[in-house]
């Protein structure tokens, strides 16, 4: 009887052509042009045009759940939510699920929002949560959007992210809060505090 042994995992696929990051304006152009369309599910993170993660039901349900029943009649005049649209960095172009943003939605005709207009970033994790906690989460920090929340619907908890470095070589958010059922989520804006959210209004 033989003993089967684990292989040592594969090195990663290299590109056999040489592959380059694309600025903000580049990707601009091309979606202008007609090269990327509404039906490309891409978006461009930290110059790399890549492909979104699947969406599963969970998923898109409590990102409804969350801005319908949670924070739309909690925002303040001049505030408002957007959903899965893009926002502008220095580097990137990411799709937040869930962004409450400042003014109104015909302020954006022209230009997405930038990290200055947003109050806060919500990504709902599910197979995205590796995704959203290094990648995501490394992007707003380094464009210094103040608050990020991950819905972690893998580990049943609300992951709040505050503190951002800004650019830095590495950008992270040096603070991190869990909030499981029974605890209350802070709701800040603006610097406002708009009164706590009970975890379990945020989770499945």
């Amino acid at each position: 009887m033989s003993i089967a042994t684990a292989l040592p995992p594969l090195p990663p696929i290299v590109p056999p052509v040489p592959v380059r990051r694309f600025t903000v304006d580049e990707y601009h152009q091309m979606i202008q042009a007609g090269i990327l369309g509404e039906d490309d599910a891409v978006e461009l993170l930290e110059g790399w045009i890549v492909p979104k993660m699947g969406r599963s039901p969970a998923h898109d349900a409590m990102i409804s759940v969350i801005m319908d029943d949670v924070l739309v009649a909690r925002l303040p005049k001049r505030w408002f939510c957007r959903v899965k649209s893009g926002m502008t960095t220095a580097t990137s172009e990411p799709e937040p699920d869930i962004a409450v943003v400042r003014g109104f939605e015909l302020d954006y005709l022209t230009r997405h929002p930038g990290p200055a207009d947003m109050a806060l970033v919500i990504e709902v994790a599910d197979s995205s949560l590796s995704r959203d906690r290094s990648l995501k989460g490394r992007i707003y920090a380094a464009a210094a959007v103040p608050v990020y929340w991950i819905i972690n619907l893998v580990d049943g908890q609300v992951e709040v992210y505050t503190d951002p470095t800004g650019p830095d070589a590495a950008p992270v958010y040096r603070v991190r809060q869990d909030y499981r059922i029974g605890d209350s989520v802070p709701f800040v804006v603006d610097g406002r505090e708009l009164g706590p959210i009970p975890a379990q209004e945020l989770l499945p």
